[in-house]
């Protein structure tokens, strides 16, 4: 069963607390999915660690109830 953009989102903000998420149905499925999250906790890290950690906090989701994600992350303007 594909999982619901707000179910992403929430599971992005658990794992990362000061997270801004904006979650895009691609193909109007709910099974691809692009997500662009803003964090400052992401000063100082490359952008694979960026990554690594909003896939940390999916978990076992990705690839599974989790199809497929374009993600982009950023660092808050002014950091």
């Amino acid at each position: 069963m594909p999982m619901a953009a707000d179910d992403i989102a929430a599971l992005i903000r658990a794992g990362i607390p000061d997270a801004e998420v904006e979650i895009t149905d691609l193909a109007g499925d709910g099974d691809h999915y692009a997500a662009r999250v803003t964090a400052a906790s992401f000063a100082g890290m490359n952008r694979v660690k960026q990554q690594r950690a909003v896939y940390a906090a999916l978990g076992h989701r990705m690839g599974g109830e989790l199809h497929a994600l374009q993600l982009t992350t950023a660092i808050p303007q002014g950091l």
